[in-house]
């Protein structure tokens, strides 16, 4: 740690004391409002529902500048590959090769697709190309007012998509004046700063003038982050079980085949085994003279890449190359006018808006070359590669077949732009002084565009270059490639728009609320509506994707849309003191799927003042998106590494099953999906032993059946005795190729509890402190992808799609006088067990650790508000600048080599700053 540098950091804060971001109770008159979770309009207290509530407050003085930051303020979301960096990946259980750009939020771990992610109560569009979840790109945060989490299901009262829980993010609707704000965050390191502008604007008051007009702008920008900037991320660390399962290198390895320099195999003398592949540099001892290139680690692999193909092979650390943060802007808008029509009634008209502009950054295409696609380097061409002093076998007057790493293409960048927005209309007050109602239609969409800007080719083309002769693959980057050669790759090039999709939701929603009649504990209170919705989906390719070499995306469709209809009843009844229940049951018709009926009660019952019980049990389900539904079907390639678990024990070292250099799958949508369908419940307890103090605990368990997932390729290989069907063979028992894509599983169980403390007081000297922690502890996380396979506990274990991490929390510490209040915040993401080399099948060597370490950081911040109109913000995120832990996981099935991004953030220690000026 850089004691000097920090020192100087902590002293722009101005001193080392704790804050915290919960402020002391407003003394206010309370009012009635809306609480996510609930229809009916009450006083907002601690109900019967896990309600967690994030202020703008806490978001800047913890350097939050976007939603997809927000998320790891909420202990209850998920571990996943939802981020941008996670999702920029070719492979693994969640690359549907349609959601680069794009960042989600997963409550609970169930997925995107079950967290309903909701904008002033209402639903927004999908993201354009997958349709799957709400991109929170599109959030406007410099907009929100509040965000609150319900961490329980909610389908009977929003419907589809709530199963994990609700994230509702509330925007400022009543504003007046002028506000201007800017923050910045910047890395000591260098590379991935942060910054965002916002200014917003109002006028009116809604009680003297009967109209108020706001709008709210936002501008934020995400800077490129390399893993070359961060020395942790390393791929090649094989004493601690970490190297690249790849032979596709920056300088070509050979390839044995049928009418090739190296023929179907070659021996070595002295040697009785036929080997597969080749490379000059391997040979020679000196794979590790080209930057980012290894000897190929064969006894960490030997099970998965048989030794026949890797013992003579260089290896490349791709992961070691990839982007840790994607260049990334954002702009967001907000404009709300609302009028009073009279004391009670009110017009309200509101548009939401965004633009997201994001770089997936990939590392140069791969290319195994074949004497079928004509691109082998030809026998006599000027850079023929002649390995006979070495392999006395090979046959010079044959050309070349040889996998290579097409690094003069560039690296494959793809720019992802989505134009997200929202209108609605609506009307809102009291009838009879008694009856809150509410009535508004919206319609929104979002449109998503990849361009392909560096690193893609048209495949004939470039394939003709190729097999000519006049491309090098065997000079390194730093020799680079002669004019000629270079001119001839870029006249092969592709740049320009691959794809499109867009997603559009129309919805008329209309409830009506009020006391229905008295019982002798209370007021009986209830709510009816209704939400009418009508969503749809297209995809389109612009060009025909599989004349791009490896281009992404998915096939076309043609639009699709459904038509929805819900009903939806709600009740709060106190059945005596200090015990109320709230029912609710709603009924959804799918004109694609079918209708569904969800019912939930809860409770809440305070036995004394300082102690409350609550519970709540509830039905679920989760539709299908149309992606899911619909997607065609495309033809991709698993990386090498592939062994035919049923075909090699049947025919130990044959290359054909036990080292398949080539094996295509097919993934895309199904039809046949069934929806999701969920029983969960919560328990809990709240103490307030003071006005200063409480803790609630909240068990909550989930069992979910059909769960829609993406299998993978490699899953119907590890399962291929019980997964036959999926596995297609030629005459001689040789995989053709596999069947994969979205399927309903069998199942999954999932148990918890929620942990929140909070706690304030005084302290000498005229100082208050505030302190609160939010935590998540996941007992239980069981899983099984199909009929008849038992259920496999994931808490505490690597999974490819998912971390379940047993405990996760986020905690503040704040004191405050005057115009001063510094803040120390703390982020804990529990270890868990490491992925084992070679996929636990031999003996990892003595320097692996089975177990990666928690990541803990500290942020430290002060506020200062002594200047008129003016509030100042300065802290230090990542205090102790901790690196993430190391993890010696797979890198073609989760992205980070070396780390996780899933976990921790590769940015170490920051400055971070927020000014926010009112001029009137």
């Amino acid at each position: 740690m850089k004691l000097k540098t920090l020192t100087h950091m902590i002293a722009l804060i101005g001193a080392v004391s704790p804050a915290f971001a919960q402020q002391a109770a407003s003394q206010q008159p309370m009012q009635r409002v809306e609480i996510t979770g609930s229809s009916i309009r009450r006083i907002n207290l601690e109900g019967a529902l896990p309600v967690q509530t994030i202020t703008l407050d806490q978001l800047d003085k913890q350097g939050i500048n976007n939603a997809e930051q927000l998320m790891t303020l909420i202990s209850a979301n998920g571990t996943g590959a939802d981020n941008m960096t996670s999702g920029n990946n070719v492979f693994g259980a969640d690359s549907d090769r349609v959601s680069g750009g794009g960042s989600f939020a997963s409550l609970r771990g169930l997925g995107p697709s079950g967290t309903l992610v909701l904008i002033n109560g209402r639903r927004i569009a999908g993201y354009g190309l997958s349709s799957k979840a709400v991109d929170l790109n599109t959030i406007p945060l410099a907009a929100i007012a509040r965000v609150e989490v319900l961490k329980d299901g909610a389908s009977a009262i929003y419907g589809t998509d709530a199963v994990g829980g609700v994230i509702n993010f509330i925007l400022k609707t009543d504003f007046e004046g002028v506000q201007a704000s800017a923050s910045g965050n910047f890395t000591e390191a260098g590379g991935g700063a942060t910054r965002r502008l916002g200014l917003t604007a109002g006028t009116g008051k809604l009680d003297t003038d009967r109209y108020n007009v706001m709008f709210a702008l936002g501008h934020d920008k995400n800077d490129r982050l390399d893993s070359s900037q961060r020395s942790f991320s390393n791929g090649y660390q094989p004493q601690r079980g970490l190297s690249p399962d790849t032979t596709g290198t920056p300088v070509a390895n050979q390839l044995t085949g049928a009418g090739s320099a190296l023929g179907t195999g070659f021996k070595m003398p002295g040697d009785p085994n036929t080997y597969l592949q080749a490379g000059l540099l391997s040979l020679q001892g000196k794979c590790d003279t080209v930057p980012g290139m290894h000897q190929y680690t064969s006894s960490l692999w030997a099970k998965t890449t048989s030794p026949l193909r890797s013992t003579y092979s260089c290896t490349y650390d791709y992961g070691g190359d990839y982007v840790m943060q994607l260049p990334t802007e954002r702009t967001n808008f907000v404009a709300r006018g609302t009028f009073q029509l009279a004391p009670e009634h009110r017009l309200y008209a509101e548009a939401v808006g965004a633009h997201t502009n994001a770089l997936a950054i990939l590392t140069p295409a791969q290319i195994s070359t074949t004497l079928a696609a004509g691109n082998a380097y030809p026998a006599g061409g000027p850079y023929y590669q002649n390995l006979q002093a070495y392999i006395p076998s090979y046959d010079p007057t044959k050309p070349i077949l040889y996998k290579w790493r097409a690094w003069p293409l560039g690296d494959r960048t793809q720019q992802y732009s989505t134009d997200t927005a929202r209108l609605l209309l609506g009307a809102e007050g009291t009838l009879a002084s008694k009856w809150d109602y509410r009535v508004d239609l919206s319609h929104s969409f979002s449109r998503t565009t990849t361009d392909l800007l560096d690193g893609y080719a048209n495949t004939r083309a470039l394939y003709s270059v190729l097999g000519s002769g006049i491309v090098n693959p065997w000079a390194s980057p730093e020799q680079g490639q002669t004019d000629a050669a270079m001119a001839a790759l870029d006249a092969t090039r592709f740049y320009g728009r691959l794809q499109q999709g867009k997603t559009t939701l129309t919805q008329l929603n209309g409830s009506i609320s009020g006391e229905i009649f008295q019982l002798p504990a209370g007021a009986v209170s209830g709510a009816i509506g209704t939400d009418l919705r009508r969503e749809s989906y297209a995809f389109h390719q612009d060009v025909d994707a599989t004349q791009i070499l490896l281009a992404p995306g998915n096939a076309n469709q043609n639009r699709v849309a459904r038509n929805i209809k819900a009903v939806y009843a709600e009740l709060v009844v106190p059945v005596i003191k200090d015990l109320e229940l709230q029912l609710a049951l709603r009924r959804d018709d799918y004109s694609l799927i079918g209708a569904t009926t969800n019912p939930k009660v809860a409770f809440s019952y305070r036995p004394a003042s300082w102690v409350m019980l609550r519970g709540s049990a509830n039905k679920g389900f989760l539709a299908p998106s149309f992606g899911q539904l619909y997607s065609g079907r495309l033809s991709q390639e698993l990386p090498n590494g592939v062994s035919d678990p049923v075909g090699c024990a049947s025919h130990p070292n044959d290359p054909r099953y036990c080292a398949i250099e080539r094996l295509d799958y097919f993934s895309g949508g199904n039809p046949n999906l069934r929806p999701e369908t969920s029983k969960q419940g919560t328990l809990g307890i709240i103490l307030e032993p003071s006005p200063n103090f409480s803790v609630s605990v909240d068990y909550w368990a989930i069992n979910v059946k059909d769960r829609i997932l993406n299998r993978t390729p490699q899953v119907v290989l590890a399962n291929a005795a019980a997964l036959p069907e999926y596995i297609h063979r030629n005459g001689e028992g040789i995989i053709e190729y596999i069947d994969a894509g979205w399927i309903n599983a069998a199942g999954l169980k999932t148990r918890g509890a929620d942990l929140g403390l909070r706690g304030r007081g005084s302290l000498p000297g005229g100082w208050r402190w505030n302190a609160g922690l939010d935590g998540t502890w996941t007992q239980s996380y069981q899983f099984a992808e199909f009929e008849g396979q038992p259920y496999v506990e994931y808490v505490g274990n690597f999974y490819t799609r998912d971390l379940y991490l047993r405990w996760k929390h986020n905690a503040t510490v704040s004191v405050s006088k005057g115009p001063w209040s510094f803040l120390l915040s703390n982020l804990y993401r529990d270890g868990y067990k490491d992925q084992l080399p070679d996929a636990g099948k031999s003996a990892p060597p003595a320097g692996f650790n089975p177990h990666v370490a928690s990541y803990t950081t500290f942020g430290l911040s002060t506020t200062y508000t002594g200047f008129r109109n003016t509030a100042i913000t300065v802290g230090i995120q990542n205090l102790f600048d901790r690196d993430p832990p190391f993890t010696a996981h797979n890198v073609d099935e989760v992205v980070g080599a070396g780390w996780d991004p899933r976990v921790a953030d590769p940015r170490g220690r920051a400055l971070n700053f927020n000014v926010r000026y009112t001029f009137f």
